[in-house]
């Protein structure tokens, strides 16, 4: 098991390298730099800076220097210091940036993760054990409703029946008045009457698709041998589903957790830009849209690293779940 877990940590540092690069670069490759797009921006608005200006500005930044100059100044700054760089658009140091949204990000999309698997397990045990059952077909089209319906639009959906029939504020995850209000017990019972909306958009489509996937290999456990064997010693069916064939088809639950961890850093874009909320989706959005490269390349980091790390724990969790999975 020790050299399992060391193989694999040790795969994730040349990983991340190449990813921090070919992100990097993949951030340049669009025409211009942040210095066009900031150009581009204030033309938008009326205003102008000359060429000189902007050949003053790429200077400044050096935006002028071989693109392996500037990486290696980013990385090097990001392994020795901690530093992540300088937000170009926000003129702010990246970490702060992100830090500051960091915790709703987190607070968020945990609570949503965990309400999708208290949804999604029991709902596709029970839709497995009572096959065609009415229920059965009931949440089938909940699942088919959930993956088939954007996110966006139920967020849009629950925000007119919010504010047309439980008149609230909607938009945002708190009232105008506690936006800048230090915590108090009021701003937190705010926040927890905002954040109903994004808890439910964002676990409605996730437990949508882990309940169908969770249904089929349930059916594809229940029909072995080794649970008509379990009946057959006299262990009832609570016993015998819930202690072997639901362990393992809790493996591709186990398998996303590669996946959740960077969805726990960067939230849902999109949804996050309908709801306006105060995370870190709606600010890589506007970094990439922009050119911002250190900010952009930061977020991009992150995630990689969050993927890597919960790559890593679904390999050992599986590993330890499955010990077949050590030897592969």
């Amino acid at each position: 098991m020790i050299a399992f877990i060391g193989r694999r940590a040790l795969l994730a540092i040349p990983t991340l390298i190449f990813i921090s690069f070919i992100s990097f670069v993949i951030i340049q490759l669009p025409p211009g730099d942040y210095v066009t797009s900031y150009a581009a921006q204030l033309r938008q608005q009326g205003d102008y800076i000359s060429i000189a200006q902007e050949a003053i500005m790429r200077q400044n930044l050096g935006l002028n220097d071989p693109i392996l100059v500037q990486y290696w100044r980013w990385i090097s700054n990001i392994v020795f210091r901690g530093d992540f760089g300088h937000s170009l658009e926000w003129n702010a140091p990246v970490g702060s940036l992100i830090w500051d949204r960091l915790a709703l990000t987190l607070a968020i999309s945990s609570l949503s993760l965990v309400f999708t698997w208290i949804i999604a397990i029991p709902v596709g045990v029970y839709s497995a054990t009572r096959q065609y059952s009415i229920l059965d077909h009931l949440f089938t089209v909940f699942g088919f409703l959930g993956k088939g319906v954007p996110d966006f639009l139920l967020a849009l959906i629950l925000m007119w029946i919010g504010f047309m029939y439980l008149n609230i504020d909607v938009g945002g995850l708190f009232s105008p008045q506690y936006q800048n209000a230090p915590w108090s017990w009021d701003k937190v019972v705010n926040l927890l009457s905002h954040l109903w909306i994004p808890l439910v958009v964002l676990a409605t489509g996730g437990a949508a698709g882990l309940i169908r996937v969770m249904r089929a290999n349930m059916l594809d456990e229940l029909g072995k041998p080794y649970v008509e064997t379990a009946y057959a010693q006299g262990l009832s069916e609570r016993q015998v589903v819930w202690n072997y064939p639901v362990r393992v088809a809790l493996n591709p639950f186990i398998s996303t957790v590669g996946w959740s961890l960077p969805a726990l850093f960067s939230g849902d874009v999109i949804t996050a830009v309908v709801l306006n909320l105060p995370t870190t989706g709606p600010l890589l959005l506007q970094a990439l849209k922009m050119q911002d490269m250190y900010l952009a390349g930061s977020f991009i980091l992150i995630l990689s690293v969050f993927t890597v790390i919960g790559t890593l724990v679904s390999d050992i969790l599986l590993a330890w779940f499955d010990p077949r999975i050590r030897y592969a």
